[in-house]
């Protein structure tokens, strides 16, 4: 199910995440690895989530690596270490929808409505890809409550071009 795009205005949103390159092909598994060593880390240090786990993607290219940071949502500021660092979501315009099932089809679907509305994102070129300013995936299922990956809700939000 792929649910309607909208476009809202959002807040800085701080939190405490581990970067990484991982290949495109196989990249659910590399990345399910990074999500439970930030939650590990999390629990390790008292770190209390404000909001939902993410996966932001900080440069894209599908033939080869992702550039990409697990996330966790936090209320008052936080220390990283050599690992995991600190970061913010930025002030906005995003253009978003909620998705269950492919994340390829739910980003894939955000992306041309936005096409078909003439939107912009803020991305550059860099040598590695497609650089985004601030593009996440949200996930809004406990998967302690529905541990079927294809049936979690997911938000994917993209942060539009300042006009």
């Amino acid at each position: 199910m792929i649910g309607e795009p909208k476009v809202e205005n959002r807040k800085e949103k701080h939190y405490v995440g581990i970067r990484a390159r991982v290949p495109f092909k196989g990249m659910s598994s590399h990345v399910s690895k990074l999500f439970k060593e930030i939650q590990r880390w999390a629990a390790e240090h008292d770190v209390k989530a404000s909001g939902a786990p993410f996966l932001r993607y900080h440069v894209i290219d599908m033939a080869a690596e992702m550039e990409v940071e697990v996330g966790i949502p936090v209320s008052n500021h936080q220390e990283g270490d050599q690992r995991v660092g600190v970061g913010v979501l930025p002030a906005g315009r995003y253009a978003s929808l909620i998705y269950t099932g492919s994340g390829y089809a739910g980003n894939k679907a955000l992306v041309e409505w936005a096409k078909s509305h003439g939107i912009r994102w803020d991305t550059w070129d860099d040598p590695k890809g497609e650089g985004f300013r601030s593009r996440y995936e949200s996930y809004l299922t406990d998967p302690k409550v529905e541990p079927r990956r294809k049936m979690w809700e997911v938000e994917v939000a993209i942060k539009l071009a300042d006009a």
